[in-house]
């Protein structure tokens, strides 16, 4: 498999601080292209023989705005079994619903675009409903819970100009952690 030329900027980029706009169909084949591409980017990143063959880190989830082009898209790629892989295309997404039960991930959230270590944990909601569109401009509604709700909550935010890093208390990188369930 070759690795698709997908190149993620950097939490120095001002880019990824800018507010995405909202995308309008039909998507040009160009856009098609890049969404296959960066699922297949992803998928590959959680793949160890080619993570390792390209020195790629990990990653389930990516938003255009961090391959520098800021349209409301982002894809994410969750590995369901080895090598089996569920992807999700969402476009022009809007949170309708979110539950008051907060979570954190444990180890801590990673970004594709933060390439260092951060200490401290973001709060999450559980469980969040969102409405977007697919690829051929189908509205769909979407549940999502647990590393599922974080995943897409992350990406939400970087539409927004938004790095998760940026949800952390500077001066108290746990706060808060007793009212939160982590995951």
């Amino acid at each position: 498999m070759e690795l698709p030329n997908i190149k993620i900027l950097d939490e120095s980029n001002k880019i990824l601080r800018t507010v995405s706009k909202e995308v309008e169909f039909p998507l040009d084949d160009e856009t098609k292209k890049l969404i296959n591409d960066s699922l297949d980017y992803l998928e590959m990143s959680q793949i160890e023989e080619y993570s390792e063959k390209y020195n790629l880190r990990p990653g389930m989830g990516l938003s255009f705005v961090q391959i520098g082009i800021p349209k409301r898209i982002f894809v994410i790629s969750d590995e369901v079994d080895e090598g089996k892989f569920d992807r999700y295309v969402v476009i022009n997404p809007k949170i309708i619903s979110k539950s008051e039960e907060l979570i954190y991930v444990g180890e801590g959230e990673g970004c594709l675009s933060v390439n260092r270590e951060v200490e401290g944990i973001v709060p999450r909601c559980a469980r969040i409903t969102v409405e977007a569109y697919d690829e051929d401009g189908n509205m769909f509604t979407i549940r999502v819970r647990e590393d599922m709700a974080v995943a897409f909550q992350h990406e939400i935010d970087h539409l927004n100009g938004i790095l998760f890093v940026d949800k952390i208390d500077k001066k108290n990188p746990y706060k808060n952690k007793e009212f939160m369930r982590e995951i």
